[in-house]
């Protein structure tokens, strides 16, 4: 068996951690279920069902990736690493909302973004070192 430079076994195959920051994780988490919130009361308020069920298809994408966006300017992560999460997410919630689970989706998809986002290199995040 060959050794390689260093011995040890070769950095591809460590088992490597995610570097999750729980205080990212949470706060996005709360930015974005009060965003979600908000949006979805404010908009209940001012159209009726039936506009929801004819172009729920269009709002309910666009609604969630403003709401990502304004928790990216929120929690002072970069928007377009941020947006790319939301989407992922977003195709998570879109299965539930396929099986009839609109809300529990949504939830879901407030987790896995949120710890998607705590899993952003330092780099990226406001103030990173």
């Amino acid at each position: 068996m060959g050794s390689f430079a260093g011995g040890g076994v070769p950095p591809s195959c460590e088992n490597r951690a995610v570097d999750m920051d729980s205080a990212i994780l949470w706060r996005v988490a709360v930015v974005q279920a009060a965003a979600v919130a908000a949006l979805s009361v404010l908009l209940a308020l001012i159209f009726s069902h039936g506009f929801f069920t004819s172009w729920g298809w269009l709002v309910g994408p666009l609604a969630w990736m403003a709401c990502a966006w304004l928790t990216a300017r929120v929690v002072g992560l970069p928007e377009a690493p941020v947006l790319a999460r939301a989407v992922g997410a977003g195709v998570v919630s879109a299965l539930f909302v396929l099986i009839g689970l609109h809300w529990l989706g949504a939830i879901v998809a407030i987790a896995i973004f949120a710890a998607w986002c705590a899993t952003l290199p330092r780099s990226f995040r406001a103030g990173g070192s």
